[in-house]
């Protein structure tokens, strides 16, 4: 008696890679991150996305989501949250090893260095899960060729919200080719908005205050001296860059470079 034929697998779309879960880690029941393989021939510059996805009857569901691994990791690591009806995030968020994602072919983005005139202080302001790139950034080791100091302040609502601050902290001065090159010149600025924390508030908040300054003890935000990357929900992005217009800065693109760049892609649903 013959036995059925397995189907075969659906096939994987031309502008998508077919890439294998390694790893999946769910910091909250609301956030998680997962590691997959990477095609050799993938190429991205630091603080670019790409998007990504599952096949879903057959098609394509992506979103665009930040690479939080560096352009030398021979893996590809992303930060998610989990919407509960949220059309890919609800399916995503049941990843496990051995499953297969969607990886597009063409990552893109404008939170590049090259995308920022020449300064000293490069500030990376995030909320939520737009951490993500940042993460990718501070494991350039061009990106400490350029500035001599590199504010990382990420802001959620809740301390276990605070994905990747035992790594910031405790090991990645350690790490064994990027420790000495960050010495010195990486600064985490942790913010909570609604549990008890030493930093607490909305970034905005923090600027307008000036505490955010007086706590890392460098001068407010100045237009000859400082660069300053956002990616976070709309209305952080909105209020910050209007404190940042308020100020005299200008947005730079892959056209022209300016004086701050904001990350539009963030993903909500």
């Amino acid at each position: 008696m013959n036995e059925k034929a397995a189907a075969p697998p659906p096939a994987i779309p031309a502008a998508f890679f077919g890439e294998r879960v390694t790893w999946v880690h769910h910091w909250t029941d609301r956030l998680f991150s997962f590691r997959c393989t990477r095609d050799p021939t993938l190429r991205f510059v630091a603080g670019q996305f790409a998007m990504i996805g599952l096949l879903v009857d057959g098609k394509p569901l992506v979103r665009a989501y930040s690479m939080v691994s560096p352009p030398w990791d021979e893996e590809l690591e992303f930060l998610s949250i989990k919407v509960p009806h949220g059309p890919l995030t609800s399916r995503l968020q049941h990843l496990r090893v051995g499953d297969t994602v969607l990886i597009g072919k063409k990552p893109t983005g404008t939170l590049l260095v090259d995308n920022l005139l020449p300064g000293e202080t490069l500030w990376l302001l995030s909320t939520g899960t737009g951490l993500a790139p940042f993460m990718s950034l501070i494991r350039e080791p061009d990106v400490y060729e350029k500035y001599q100091r590199i504010v990382v302040c990420h802001t959620v609502r809740e301390v276990k919200e605070l994905a990747y601050r035992d790594y910031i902290i405790n090991e990645l001065p350690e790490h064994e080719f990027l420790g000495d090159m960050l010495a010195g010149k990486l600064v985490y600025y942790p913010s909570v908005t609604r549990e008890a924390f030493p930093n607490q508030g909305r970034i905005t908040t923090l600027i307008e205050t000036g505490k955010l300054f007086a706590d890392l003890e460098v001068p407010a935000l100045s237009i000859e001296r400082d660069r300053v990357m956002l990616c976070g929900s709309e209305d952080m992005n909105a209020d910050v860059r209007g404190l940042l217009e308020a100020r005299g800065f200008v947005e730079g693109s892959n056209a022209e470079p300016g004086s701050f760049v904001v990350e539009k892609a963030f993903v909500t649903k």
